[in-house]
């Protein structure tokens, strides 16, 4: 793995421009295509085009949503798998990532051209900008399946060692893409099927460098047996890719909501339906280009935060939530005074048909970006509590301001009519914003009393286990209440040799840079959530393969015992492992969460199935296997006969196998 000790020495701010700025690019790049296509469209067409590509958005939403879905989590898998150097099946990984996005375009196509018109108006469109919504939108469909693998493999690319290329193939298609709408529209006089022509050349320029890489890849050998389907490939691919869906279904939501509001709501205005919608499409575009920049410089900051939190250097810690809320402040305070002074500005660079269209278009924009630097400050003190492991604040507050948003979008257009859907937005991110910053302070507090010194005590191998004789390596996985660390610690003491736990997280910390708390949660239902919804697979990836090492090189040690973190597995190859189960019956188990925990009888139960729940989804998802199958464990015991009896078992079936093999 990459030494990283540069990150918790580096000056803090020099770290946080050379992170950030390439993501705010990759970011940027991803939003060329739309935004160029809104820009050529309402100069060549006009807000009824803007309208018609507004339609259209969700659909492609839910196209790059589900590239996400297989391209991320492929680029998960694959790193995890390089990172344990099992590469034998890296190219069925990578070969069920294409076959599924391919499928999955097709049933899109399969499903937009079958439904044709009637989907158009479910999402939002009328009766006048129907016709170029469908112009425009069967067009674009057809190129789905090609663009959906396109965008697979740019983060498949990325995981194996060539993001530049991918950002190349991405640059390429938008370039073409910039290039060929005027042309289309303007010269070749083709209007919104122009923008849409330019659209699917430049996807399909960009699946072709894509797919050229296939060719050239540093880890992994397509052939035609990759794309053979597999339940488990696509399985463990689908779980690992399941935030960056959600994440992009959440725009979904938000966009059709709207658009059906804004429909609705403009035919009772003098604006009619259409100029709302336009509107809001063109807000929207603005919009994202400055939630990019703020997620970009949040994103750039991760590895930085998560090293240096891990590291317990929390003074660094304090500094870079500084330093990412001032420079997103910063932009989006300076954006605020450019759409509040000059929104007509803005507005003109999309195209206006009529003064009606203008005024409407320069009052929402003033309303709904007109607390964005809230909006900004918010999401980026979201990521920064991904980047620390603090999972139950991180998650809800990733959904917060968006959850907000649709309730007051549903509520104010009731009192305030079709401009009440863009006052829903500053309504959204001033109560996000207050609930956010009682969090942010609590942080800070705890940052504060923490020990802050920059030279804080780091664990490695040498300082956490124990030298010893070489023997039998027992692990112990066991289930929530069962008693199993402390079994664990009783046959460690008959058998003489050091017993393992906590220490394998404060090695994998160090190794990856990530804080400890979040390498403990990883296979806890609370991180189980957040990880559903925002957090960056590569995070999670980073964590198990940092773990796995730690304990790869703790049994190298010599005989110990191993509690938890699917040692089991990971150790398969190790001849002198014994893999061992606790189980018990659940009024046993519950009896000893209440005693533990001061849980009550209802709690214990439900912590007992969450947390057992939480440990085979992650068994399943890093080995593919049954967490708790007894053919996968030599020994499988029922620890209500004792924790004392239970320990004698164990060290009389080691004993005996030592006897045998000796």
């Amino acid at each position: 793995m990459q030494e990283q000790g540069y990150l918790g020495t580096e000056k803090t701010s020099k770290l946080l421009r050379q992170f950030a700025i390439p993501c705010i690019c990759s970011l940027i790049i991803s939003c060329l295509y739309n935004l160029v296509d809104q820009i050529f469209v309402g100069n060549g067409v006009g807000y009824l085009g803007n309208a018609a590509t507004g339609v259209v958005f969700p659909i492609t939403v839910v196209g790059w949503g589900v590239s996400l879905l297989f391209g991320d989590g492929a680029a998960a898998a694959l790193s995890v798998s390089l990172g344990r150097n099992e590469t034998k099946d890296i190219h069925r990984i990578v070969g069920n990532a294409i076959f599924g996005s391919f499928f999955c375009g097709l049933v899109i196509i399969g499903v937009s051209y079958i439904m044709g018109d009637t989907l158009l108006l479910l999402i939002g469109a009328t009766d006048a900008n129907l016709s170029l919504a469908h112009d425009y939108g069967f067009i674009i469909y057809a190129m789905m399946p090609l663009a959906l693998v396109q965008n697979t493999l740019a983060s498949i690319i990325r995981a194996d060692g060539s993001p530049r290329y991918a950002m190349g193939a991405m640059f390429a298609g938008a370039i073409i893409n910039i290039v060929g709408d005027p042309v289309a529209i303007f010269v070749l006089d083709l209007g919104i099927k122009g923008a849409a022509y330019a659209t699917i050349i430049g996807q399909f320029v960009s699946f072709l460098i894509c797919a050229a890489y296939l060719t050239r890849s540093k880890t992994f050998k397509i052939s035609r047996t990759s794309f053979i389907p597999s339940a488990a490939s696509l399985k463990r691919i689908a779980s690992l890719g399941t935030s960056s869906f959600l994440t992009q279904f959440s725009i979904v939501v938000i966009t059709v909501v709207n658009n059906i509001l804004l429909v609705s709501y403009g035919a009772e205005s003098i604006y009619g339906a259409d100029i709302p919608l336009a509107a809001f499409v063109v807000i929207m575009k603005l919009f994202q280009i400055v939630l990019n920049i703020a997620i970009g410089i949040a994103a750039g900051a991760q590895p930085i935060v998560g090293y240096n939190y891990g590291a317990r250097k929390y003074k660094r810690v304090r500094e870079l939530l500084k330093l990412t809320v001032a420079w997103t402040a910063v932009i989006c305070l300076f954006c605020t005074v450019l759409f509040e002074a000059i929104p007509g500005v803005f507005i003109s660079i999309f195209g206006v048909d009529s003064e009606l269209y203008m005024e409407f278009a320069t009052l929402c924009l003033r309303i709904y970006l007109s607390l964005i630097v809230l909006t900004c400050v918010q999401k980026v003190s979201a990521i920064f509590l991904q980047s620390i492991g603090h999972a139950k604040s991180a998650a809800p507050l990733s959904v917060l301001r968006d959850a907000l948003l649709v309730v007051f979008s549903l509520i104010l257009p009731v009192y305030f009519g079709v401009t009440g859907v863009f006052w829903a937005a500053p309504a959204a991110d001033i109560i996000a914003a207050v609930i956010t910053a009682a969090v942010m302070i609590r942080l800070w507090r705890q940052l504060s009393a923490a020990d802050d010194a920059d030279g804080a005590s780091e664990s490695s191998v040498s300082e956490v286990a124990k030298p010893d004789r070489k023997g039998v390596i027992l692990t112990i996985s066991r289930e929530h209440g069962s008693c199993g660390k402390h079994i664990g610690q009783l046959v460690a003491e008959r058998l003489g040799v050091p017993c393992y736990y906590k220490e394998m997280i404060a090695v994998a910390a160090k190794e990856s840079g990530l804080s400890e708390e979040f390498i403990s949660n990883i296979n806890s239902n609370e991180n189980a959530v957040m990880r559903e919804l925002y957090l960056s697979s590569d995070a999670v990836s980073m964590a198990i393969t940092a773990q796995d090492k730690a304990i790869k090189q703790i049994a190298d040690m010599g005989s110990c015992v191993i509690v938890g973190r699917a040692a089991d597995y990971v150790l398969r190859n190790n001849e002198n492992v014994v893999r061992v189960f606790i189980y018990a019956p659940s009024e046993y188990r519950a009896g000893n969460v209440m005693k533990m925990y001061g849980d009550t009888h209802e709690e214990a139960l439900k912590n007992i199935a969450a947390s057992d729940a939480a440990r085979g989804a992650y068994y399943k998802n890093i080995s593919g296997k049954q967490w708790g199958d007894i053919h996968e464990y030599e020994l499988c015991i029922d620890s209500s006969i004792g924790d004392e009896a239970a320990a004698d078992l164990i060290f009389t079936y080691i004993k005996g196998k030592v006897a045998h093999t000796a």
